[in-house]
């Protein structure tokens, strides 16, 4: 499976920068608001959040295959500063997982803004990243090669930069206590729901985006 990256310019306006920021906004929106509803799967505590963020690397590994490398970076820095302030707001708003009031942004949150700055950090440096592993990889004839690897590293600095930022000594006395172990946990749960699922995702997701991006066939000139 090989493509030939391009500049956006040349995609349809729906495979552009714009839907690609949008894409990951909305992304990590609802990721810090998933990650305050914790559940028990197979006897393991983790959060829907840890289901949701990983779609961002399949996203990202799909733009760095169709339109290259720094098409993909330059999506990750237009999303930075508004990442961080969605971060802060959500988290506001539904602190605890539930929903504050929208007074409750008139009142700076330290210990949220903390987290809201960790989870813009982690997104860079997972990205970036991701980006540069997949772009080593991309030339492998095994297709699934490049996404497996750079969400394994990706998803690693992510994870451990996000709450080492976070709880390393922090007021949460509980979490300053064990970040590693949470973060360890919530790790491997993203890395297996990864593998299993969303590596098949972007396999599929890439074959129907090289049909519909593929340049129409033209017509056969018939001899006069």
């Amino acid at each position: 499976m090989t493509s030939t990256p391009s500049s956006a310019g040349q995609r349809p306006g729906w495979f552009g920068l714009p839907t690609l920021v949008a894409l990951h906004i909305a992304i990590i929106i609802a990721s810090n608001y998933l990650v305050q509803l914790p559940f028990e799967l197979f006897g393991v505590h983790t959060t829907w959040g840890a289901f949701t963020f990983p779609l961002i690397f399949v996203i990202t590994d799909l733009t760095v295959r169709l339109i290259g490398a720094p098409a993909a970076r330059r999506v990750v820095a237009r999303v930075m500063v508004p990442a961080l302030v969605a971060s802060y707001v959500v988290s506001v708003l539904f602190f605890e997982g539930r929903f504050n009031g929208w007074t409750a942004l008139g009142e700076f949150n330290g210990f949220v803004f903390r987290i809201a700055l960790a989870s813009f950090v982690a997104y860079v440096i997972g990205q970036l990243a991701d980006i540069t592993v997949f772009t080593w990889l991309r030339r492998l004839p095994q297709w699934w090669v490049a996404p497996a690897a750079s969400t394994v590293v990706g998803g690693l600095l992510d994870t451990f930069v996000f709450f080492s930022v976070a709880f390393h000594r922090s007021s949460d006395a509980f979490m300053a206590e064990h970040w590693v172990e949470i973060a360890t946990v919530d790790y491997l749960t993203k890395l297996a729901f990864s593998l299993v699922a969303l590596l098949p995702l972007y396999g599929v997701t890439l074959r129907a985006l090289l049909r519909w991006l593929a340049p129409p066939t033209p017509a056969p000139v018939r001899a006069a």
